[in-house]
């Protein structure tokens, strides 16, 4: 840190040429990864409960299906929100599906899944008010019995707001590369 604080000073106040905008961007381009990095541990902890505390009470989930399109329709690649959808949940049912998962009686992850998340490519798209626009890429990975592999890869557009200083996520819009899901569940979160 001295080092840095020394390279400032002897810039006349910028970091190797930024200026203290590009400093505040770059101190909240860390938050923002460091918060998605929190989320992934917190899944692959399977501390559900934990997670589900990073999201806001008017929070929408949605994983629309993603369907092959000629180039003409890649408009209509992807369901819309009101139409069918793989998820489309708001916080009561993200509740209801942590608490099912706290029972120990979901079949689906009964022993539980063995689960990587991997976040990547997190990208500030616009920023209003207290809202932040946010899109990252993931890799999911996920191993059940002892055999039963799935991999799940996509990116996610997220709406991050600020509650008391901390971020939340409002709204999360989860779109995967795969139009066939070869998985025999889709029991976890995203």
């Amino acid at each position: 840190m001295a080092n840095v604080i020394a390279e400032k000073a002897k810039n006349g106040g910028r970091f190797g040429g930024c200026d203290e905008v590009d400093l505040a961007a770059l101190v909240l381009q860390h938050e923002i990864e460091q918060f998605y990095y929190h989320e992934a541990a917190l899944l692959d902890g399977r501390l559900y409960r934990d997670w589900l505390n990073l999201f806001t009470p008017d929070v929408h989930y949605f994983m629309p299906i993603r369907r092959t399109k000629t180039t003409k329709d890649l408009d209509k690649e992807f369901t819309q929100p009101g139409d069918m959808a793989l998820f489309d949940d708001d916080h009561f049912l993200l509740s209801a599906r942590v608490r099912k998962l706290e029972t120990g009686y979901s079949w689906a992850e009964d022993p539980p899944s063995r689960q990587r998340h991997l976040v990547t490519n997190v990208r500030i798209l616009g920023q209003a008010e207290d809202e932040i626009d946010v899109e990252s890429g993931f890799h999911f990975y996920r191993t059940r019995l002892h055999s039963e592999e799935d991999t799940w890869i996509g990116h996610r557009k997220d709406v991050l707001r600020r509650v008391e200083g901390e971020l939340k996520i409002a709204r999360r819009a989860i779109y995967l590369e795969q139009t066939i899901l070869l998985a025999r569940n889709l029991s976890n979160f995203f």
